[in-house]
């Protein structure tokens, strides 16, 4: 079976199995280390966040590569320092932590949502590269990728979701709205890449037009830039 990128089932899983054999290495290499590793996967809806996730965790020890997904803050929460909820999710020494979003869902779909106000969404465009720079500062390893689609790509995934029952779970009322608000959330993207993206925090934006060869891309660059 192919896709429409002419990348088989097959020939994306022969070259994501060195991919996962090194993965598998790269976890070796944090628990003798003691390093710690972030990656933060943000996008659009439909862009493949959980694709990809899955893929660099399915090899890897439960114990030791954490998937966070967070849902709604609760009231409590709500009521905390923004970045507060997401600290005792940060990894410990020879750790991985994969976030399927992140704080940086204040500078995307809060906004273009009207769940937070523009003050607080200033707030955090100055905070996160201070709080970043902690992070980093105190020796983990932070990768942030944004995968990118196209706006006929994401309205194709939409309409599968929806004709698909085994993925129709996938589609919440907030992804329905937003795919009203394409041009809202490209400029919310780009105000949030113009005050984020720094020298030790960079964004990385990766083509997920093709899910397959994305994942690859993605996983491959990672990779390449630990160090």
């Amino acid at each position: 079976m192919k896709n429409k990128s002419g990348l088989s089932k097959k020939d994306y899983l022969e070259k994501l199995e060195p991919l996962q054999l090194e993965l598998n290495q790269m976890a070796r290499w944090l628990q003798a280390s003691g390093k710690r590793l972030l990656v933060i996967i943000e996008g659009r809806d439909t862009a493949g966040k959980g694709g990809v996730i899955a893929a660099i965790a399915d090899t890897l020890n439960p114990r030791q590569c954490h998937v966070v997904a967070l849902a709604k803050p609760s009231d409590r929460e709500r009521t905390q320092w923004y970045f507060q909820r997401y600290v005792p999710h940060l990894p410990a020494a020879g750790e991985i932590a994969l976030f399927d979003r992140s704080w940086y869902n204040r500078a995307g779909v809060e906004p273009v949502m009207g769940f937070c106000t523009p003050q607080e969404t200033a707030a955090f465009l100055k905070q996160a590269p201070a709080f970043e720079q902690l992070l980093t500062d105190d020796g983990l390893l932070l990768f942030k990728y944004w995968l990118t689609v196209d706006q006929a790509q994401q309205e194709e995934r939409f309409a599968e979701r929806l004709e698909d029952p085994m993925k129709r779970w996938k589609l919440s009322p907030i992804d329905l709205k937003a795919r009203e608000k394409y041009a809202d959330y490209t400029k919310a993207r780009q105000r949030m890449l113009d005050a984020t993206h720094t020298k030790n925090a960079p964004w990385t934006l990766v083509d997920f037009n093709d899910q397959r060869r994305g994942r690859l891309a993605l996983i491959r660059h990672l990779l390449d830039h630990l160090p």
